[in-house]
């Protein structure tokens, strides 16, 4: 399978499944550890936005390119409304300015693709991207867009930005990089922010021994899972369903279960969250039912990483793909 055919339909056949969840006392201990549960507000996607969905491309955790910055490692957790739980499974755009304030795709940036990407939510819910810490431009304070594809009927859009006094302190350390120097504006005369932004603020931290940020920003969605399926999503339930892979996370051997609706040619690959397609396994023509594959990582070579599984399955009736997240860790 070629780069270009890989998550083809993300968002379409793709769409979340969120973990199980024992009711209203997993919402409480998740809201005890910290968890606010709050529908984040939406925000325009503009002016910047470009759709990365149909290019794998922006499959990326290091969408930095050529931009001069500082080095920001960016985690973020999605959650769902309904039971507070983490959203596996789901797609998460990001794209911001660079340190001038300039965004690829536009103006004298047209044809350019930097700090821009995806990738897909593991179980607990989280993406990771390292990118280049955001500059600001006249009328907003810095900050970051993102767009998380429930599924194909839905997706929320937003964007979040930083502790105002952290984000002048790293201009200030970093006066080569970031020219325009401090950031003017405070959130508060913010319009994407005026009205509030207690659900859009993400922490900022040096990252201890190193000259790089950390951030950690987590968001609460509409829903637990998949809160509407479309036309394309209908089909392929009707031929396959993929299960979430057990043991996950895993040390050495997962299992991958499956159900075939209708008997096809079976294909799973493996993709590292950078985008390179590590493994493939071609399962052959089976039968409809219940099947099971098992991987065993130690014989593969892999570093401990949190992996995306693709199944494709080709029938008479057309090409039906799928994907979902595991996460494999060190013994």
């Amino acid at each position: 399978m070629k780069r270009k055919d890989f998550l083809k339909t993300i968002g379409l056949s793709g769409a979340a499944v969120a973990l199980p969840i024992s009711g209203m006392a997993k919402r409480a201990s998740l809201l005890a550890a910290g968890a606010d549960c709050s529908l984040v507000p939406s925000e325009t996607a503009g002016p910047f936005p470009l759709d990365l969905s149909d290019n794998t491309f922006y499959f990326r955790q290091d969408i930095r390119e050529d931009r001069v910055g500082t080095p920001l490692h960016l985690r973020m957790r999605i959650l769902g409304t309904e039971n507070c739980g983490p959203m596996a499974n789901v797609r998460v755009n990001i794209w911001h300015c660079d340190n001038l304030g300039n965004y690829s795709g536009y103006g004298t940036e047209v044809g350019l693709t930097y700090l821009r990407g995806y990738q897909i939510a593991d179980a607990n819910g989280e993406v990771e991207f390292l990118t280049a810490f955001p500059g600001w431009y006249p009328g907003r304070v810095c900050h970051i867009h993102f767009q998380v594809f429930v599924n194909s009927n839905y997706s929320a859009v937003s964007q979040f930005t930083f502790p105002h006094s952290e984000v002048n302190t790293l201009y200030a350390v970093n006066p080569d990089e970031y020219l325009d120097g401090p950031d003017p504006l405070i959130p508060e005369n913010d319009g994407a922010f005026n009205d509030g932004y207690e659900l859009q603020l993400s922490t900022l931290a040096v990252t201890m021994g190193t000259d790089d940020y950390d951030a950690f920003y987590e968001v609460t969605v509409q829903g637990e899972g998949s809160v509407g399926i479309s036309y394309q999503e209908q089909r392929t339930a009707l031929q396959m369903e993929l299960g979430q892979n057990a043991p996950n996370p895993f040390t050495t051997q997962t299992s991958i279960p499956f159900t075939l609706h209708k008997p096809g040619k079976v294909q799973l690959d493996l993709w590292h969250p950078s985008g390179q397609k590590v493994k493939g396994f071609a399962l052959g023509q089976l039968p409809s039912g219940t099947h099971q594959h098992q991987v065993d990582f130690s014989s593969l070579n892999l570093a401990p990483a949190s992996y995306i599984y693709q199944m494709t399955l080709e029938n008479e009736e057309g090409r039906f793909t799928t994907v979902k997240r595991m996460t494999f860790v060190q013994a």
